[in-house]
């Protein structure tokens, strides 16, 4: 039997897309300058489905490839030339929300903003929260150990999972964890989570939920310039105050964002964001610190606000600038490295210098508060070599992270992109135990094969 028919047994066959068409649109994603032609796609719609379509792809000894809205920037979900995708969309319900425990259990499919959406009746929340939170999957915030602005205190991904229904590669069903964050023995959730899914598929996922916050204050300042602004976080952060969030903006990234969404932020070379919350008392008295901060900082304009509304809207901002930016250049590239907090100045120094040098504008957002670079390299792909330029540009900024005592991610994992990267900041014997670890999982390394570490010889 050939895997086609072995897989038409899964689903029905609607639900197995062969066409060259239809395989076409999983041919990519959000890191659209890797692409690759799957032999099919598998539509699942339950995880006994997601489960026999391992087996068959064991079975037959052909990588498969898990994937939920296909935001990845890394190229974490593209498909293996010739394997076949497992699409999750549609394994997209909230299983349970627990009150008491703070839990909700969910399927990989579902959206991350679709948990909070759940839990709020409940006074809850889950506290992660990608730009892309609208529509990436919680299945590919855990493959990726998905942050966001918020995870400066509370967390990423992996502060928030507590346990796992996973299939392995061979199609053997396992439970990591639990619904507590005490568990004994190993921390194979940990292990899972941010494994950019070499180790299997997750059929459930049991998060942690936050209550939500008494009062929340953010803060927007803008400033002559960058440093300025990294100088304020530096403050900030020396006071003793832990705020929930501090992004910071450069002009062209402020250019996309109201190009875009129109979020009315101040005209400046750099905008700087934070966000305090808890309960009312603690939010008045942290806010009167924070006032300090900034009025002592060399804002040029300061605006701050408890409105529902308006803390939206300039969320809403700094959450669009990663598309944004398509009203600025044809193309562009999200990098995603990490620098020490005290090396952001000198840092956006080297990538100024960088962009200059090679002749290509870059826009800069960032998690200010723990040092996440995400500079946007501006190029048109039209236009011969520019794409090439513009890799190169992004790798080079990732050897300036590795040696500025950084590393080449936060949150969009290692994927396609970066697997030459990884070697510059693994060490051998550090790269050659992931590798042992992925053989003992995945003999045969068809779970998402190829990504992150090369394919063993």
């Amino acid at each position: 039997m050939t895997l086609l028919a072995d897989l038409a047994r899964c689903v029905p066959a609607e639900r197995l897309l062969t066409g060259t068409a239809q395989r076409a649109a999983f041919a990519s994603d959000a890191l659209t300058s890797f692409r690759a032609a799957p032999l099919a796609v598998v539509l699942a719609e339950s995880g006994e489905e997601v489960v026999e379509a391992v087996r068959a792809c064991h079975r037959h000894r052909v990588p498969f490839v898990p994937r939920g809205s296909g935001t990845s920037l890394s190229g974490g979900s593209l498909p293996v030339e010739g394997g076949v995708v497992i699409a999750l969309n549609r394994l997209n319900r909230v299983l349970a929300i627990d009150r008491e425990s703070r839990t909700a259990r969910v399927q990989p499919g579902t959206i991350n903003a679709a948990v909070s959406a759940a839990a709020a009746p409940h006074g809850l929340r889950y506290a992660p929260d990608p730009s892309s939170q609208s529509v990436c999957t919680i299945g590919g915030n855990v493959a990726f150990n998905s942050g966001g602005a918020h995870c400066l205190r509370q967390g990423m991904t992996s502060n928030h999972v507590l346990g796992l229904r996973v299939v392995l590669p061979d199609g053997e069903l396992v439970e990591l964890g639990g619904g507590s964050l005490e568990v004994a023995g190993p921390d194979w959730v940990g292990t899972f989570v941010g494994s950019e899914g070499l180790f299997g598929i997750a059929l459930e996922v049991t998060l942690r939920l936050l209550p939500q916050a008494e009062s929340v204050r953010t803060v927007l300042a803008a400033y002559p310039g960058l440093e300025a602004a990294g100088d304020a976080v530096s403050r900030i952060v020396a006071s003793g105050l832990l705020p929930v969030a501090m992004e910071i903006m450069d002009a062209l990234a402020i250019e996309a964002a109201e190009a875009s969404v129109k979020p009315g932020y101040p005209d400046a070379p750099a905008l700087l964001i934070v966000e305090i919350e808890g309960e009312r008392e603690v939010v008045e008295a942290d806010a009167k610190t924070l006032d300090a901060l900034i009025a002592d900082s060399g804002a040029s304009e300061v605006r701050a606000t408890a409105d529902g509304a308006e803390r939206a809207l300039i969320w809403k901002g700094r959450k669009s600038a990663f598309s944004a930016v398509g009203w600025l250049a044809p193309d562009y590239i999200v990098q995603d490295g990490v620098v020490p907090r005290t090396r952001l100045g000198a840092a956006l120094s080297e990538i100024e210098r960088l962009s200059a040098a090679c002749g290509l504008r870059v826009a800069n957002v960032f998690h200010a508060g723990d040092g996440n670079l995400h500079p946007l390299i501006l190029f048109d792909g039209a236009q011969p070599g520019a794409l090439r330029v513009a890799e190169e540009l992004a790798h080079e900024i990732l050897r300036m992270c590795v040696r500025f005592g950084g590393a080449i991610t936060g949150e969009h994992g290692v994927g396609m992109e970066k697997r030459e990267a990884l070697a510059e900041l693994t060490a051998p014997e550090d790269l050659a135990l992931m590798h042992r670890l992925r053989r003992a999982v995945d003999p045969l390394e068809l779970a998402n094969r190829g990504k992150m570490l090369e394919v063993a010889a």
